[in-house]
């Protein structure tokens, strides 16, 4: 294989250090494929005489396994087999190996350097600080662990001494820690790196994406003082269902029947909450019930929504270049694909003036839209939304407005992080017309907190209003979705009682 060495005989020379004892001359590996550098580290006189190599075979990670504090000695001792590491391999040679032969290459070179620089370590540590060091040069660093473990919702990194993470809606801080802000900034730039961004001091602040679609935010010096700040949101490697949903308390059985008739029949969805809600989540689920002959197109800041469809056309923004050209905003996307004949568009999150476009596509034949919206209820969702298009600068009567919003906007389904952490769809509210300049809408589906047990843990049901026919019945009627649609409703009301 490229780039690795011949079998080991006990008798040849650590790679990149003089040679400690006379050993037997040894096949010299073909000129450029050698991951050592040909300038050898020369060890102290002093060293001693390194013994033969011991391998270990790689221990499987446990992706939920609290990792231990670990000492002021064990980073100095990982720095200085980082660096000498560094001095040793030949890092051109290494970018042409594949990701599990660079793993091994790596893996070999820094066993060498381990018992030639005679570090007193246990078998675990050894293999703790292999895996660091790969991770290091090839990963993500001191993230890896974290990004490993599916429980986890947030990565919020402030400078290299402080990580928190989020799990089960309770933020707490790790003992993971970087060797220096420069080396969390260089893991920064990796990052976003993969999707062609940057991020340094001329340009600061970037969104990217890791290739699981996991959300990343970076602020980099010197607008973050104290080092670069780095926020991961992260999905679930298992996407997730409504009827999981259901199983974790986010809504009712028959609740979640109802949302799945009102994906079905393709009515216009605005899915509203506030910061770390669940509103990505919702959007991924309710996307699960569209008909996979459909053509979807969905634009977003940065490319999270993992779509199951096999119809399913990307788009994505683009910030400014350092001249402060070539950008492509949420606005130019939805608009450019109204000519790309979708017959459902999804905008991940909507921030601004593309509101406006996103109402017009709901209004002209694009039945079916979703998007979400940063709001704490159903009705202050309607307020944003007309804020947000007088943003864009249209002089629009405010009753012209809220007529656009009414003829466009079908469902507005509201989700919230509770006090004790954990997300609940708390109103599934019908957009049914106006009355003089108000808009009127009615909730089918509500959360009822009913108190909370001995652990803190909120108590609560989702109860029906006794709606029985609700505004979207003739379009239920219309994908023959009416006797379901009735069921659903029939049941959740009994359970209400």
């Amino acid at each position: 294989m490229f780039g690795r060495r011949g079998n080991d005989d006990g008798n040849r020379p650590t790679p990149g250090f003089r040679p400690l004892a006379t050993p037997a001359p040894a096949a010299s590996a073909p000129a450029g494929d050698t991951l050592v550098a040909p300038r050898p580290a020369t060890p102290s006189p002093s060293a001693p005489v390194a013994t033969p190599r011991r391998t270990f075979e790689p221990t499987p990670p446990e992706p939920r396994k609290v990792q231990r504090e670990r000492s002021e000695s064990y980073y100095d001792t990982k720095s200085q087999v980082f660096s000498a590491l560094i001095d040793t391999i030949d890092l051109s040679q290494l970018a042409k190996l594949d990701s599990d032969s660079a793993r091994e290459e790596i893996r070999d070179i820094v066993n060498d350097i381990i018992a030639i620089k005679n570090f007193a370590m246990s078998i675990s540590e050894q293999e703790e600080l292999l895996e660091d060091i790969c991770n290091d040069v090839l990963g993500y660093g001191p993230l890896e662990p974290l990004l490993a473990r599916d429980e986890i919702a947030d990565i919020m990194v402030n400078g290299a001494k402080n990580v928190y993470i989020e799990v089960n809606g309770k933020v707490e801080q790790t003992t993971i820690r970087f060797r220096d802000n420069q080396q969390l900034l260089n893991i920064c730039q990796r990052i976003v790196s993969q999707v062609g961004r940057r991020v340094d001091e001329s340009s600061p602040i970037c969104d990217a994406r890791l290739p699981d679609g996991s959300r990343v935010n970076v602020i980099a010096p010197p607008l973050s003082i104290d080092g670069a700040a780095l926020t991961i949101r992260k999905f679930k490697k298992d996407k997730l269902t409504l009827d999981q949903l259901v199983k974790f308390g986010a809504i009712s059985q028959h609740g979640a029947e109802v949302l799945k008739i009102i994906g079905r029949v393709r009515c216009n969805i605005i899915i509203s909450g506030g910061t770390g809600s669940g509103k990505t989540t919702l959007l991924n689920c309710l996307t699960n019930y569209i008909d996979r002959d459909e053509r979807v197109i969905t634009c977003e800041d940065s490319a999270e929504l993992q779509l199951q469809q096999p119809h399913v056309v990307r788009l994505e923004t683009r910030p400014p270049n350092l001249e402060g050209e070539g950008e492509v905003t949420m606005r130019d996307l939805v608009k450019n694909c109204l000519r790309m004949r979708p017959e459902r568009i999804i905008v991940g999150e909507v921030r601004g003036p593309e509101v406006f476009d996103l109402l017009q596509a709901m209004n002209t034949g694009h039945d079916g839209s979703m998007g979400t919206i940063h709001s704490n209820s159903p009705r202050e969702c309607l307020n944003r939304i007309e804020a947000m298009i007088a943003m864009g600068g249209y002089s629009l009567p405010q009753k012209t407005v809220r007529e656009i919003v009414v003829g466009s906007v079908d469902i507005i389904i509201q989700a919230a992080r509770l006090r004790d952490g954990s997300r609940r769809i708390t109103h599934v509210t019908e957009v049914i017309g106006m009355e003089g300049d108000v808009i009127i809408t009615q909730d089918l589906v509500l959360y009822n907190i009913k108190g909370e047990d001995q652990n803190g843990r909120l108590i609560g049901q989702h109860v029906s209003t006794g709606i029985g026919r609700p505004h979207f019945w003739d379009r239920a009627r219309y994908y023959g979705e009416e006797a379901r649609l009735a069921t659903a409703l029939e049941a959740m009301e009994k359970a209400s009682d």
